[in-house]
């Protein structure tokens, strides 16, 4: 997947409409079911997006005006303001991500050449500017796992997958105690290796399969361990 966040506009684009239809599809009784995310409702994820969105916005600025602006006033308020918008309507949830989505498409096009190589103070401390699309069209695509309304890691394209997959190998291989691992995408000539590869466990299976088993959103039902065992377990994903 090209990391250029001008070219990466366009998933993030297709992602946010994809989401949009999924968000349409819910009334008040289907926002307050629970989604994968321990309690939180379908109605807190999409919250937690239009949130996240103006976040971002808040380091494109950031990034263009060089005034340093946090992504959230504080963590209190993040989640406050979470909790305040969970219960909305179906209605008021739609406008809101669409405006969200909105402001941060318009943030994106306000962007100097310059200003993408400016380093940012994202929520778990600085972020290069340039992976803020990156990071938008991950959050768009992982929740809208989470919202468990018939969304599947094999919908994801299969350049985000192999990105959001190494992208959390390299995540857990930096763990005070990764568990070693050779990961063994079907149809790949090329492992992925966590920790040591000398006697480690080859986990194999299809890449989308992998990549939401690596990030905590799937049992790993579908993968094969050799030899024979349980499957590792993965640190905490951010």
């Amino acid at each position: 997947m090209t990391t250029d966040p001008l070219l990466l506009m366009g998933e993030v684009d297709a992602a946010t409409s994809r989401l949009l239809r999924t968000a349409a599809s819910f009334d008040e009784a289907d926002l307050a079911a629970a989604s994968l995310l321990p309690g939180w409702t379908r109605g807190h994820v999409l919250a937690h997006l239009a949130r996240n969105a103006d976040g971002f916005v808040n380091l494109l600025t950031s990034a263009r005006t060089g005034q340093d602006r946090p992504m959230y006033a504080s963590l209190e308020v993040r989640n406050a303001d979470i909790e305040a918008g969970s219960g909305r309507p179906p209605a008021e949830h739609l406008d809101d991500l669409r405006r969200s989505a909105d402001l941060f498409a318009e943030a994106v096009a306000a962007m100097p050449a310059e200003a993408w190589a400016a380093t940012v103070q994202a929520r778990l401390g600085p972020w290069p500017a340039a992976l803020l699309v990156w990071g938008r069209l991950r959050e768009i695509e992982v929740h809208h796992l989470d919202l468990a309304a018939g969304y599947r890691a094999a919908d994801w394209s299969a350049t985000f997958t192999q990105r959001l997959l190494r992208e959390a190998a390299s995540h857990h291989a930096m763990a005070p105690t990764p568990p070693s691992m050779v990961l063994r995408l079907d149809g790949s000539e090329h492992d992925v290796v966590i920790g040591d590869r000398d006697g480690a466990p080859i986990v194999a299976g299809p890449a989308p399969d992998l990549a939401a088993w690596l990030i905590g959103r799937a049992d790993g039902a579908p993968l094969s361990v050799t030899p024979d065992g349980p499957l590792p377990t993965p640190p905490e994903w951010i």
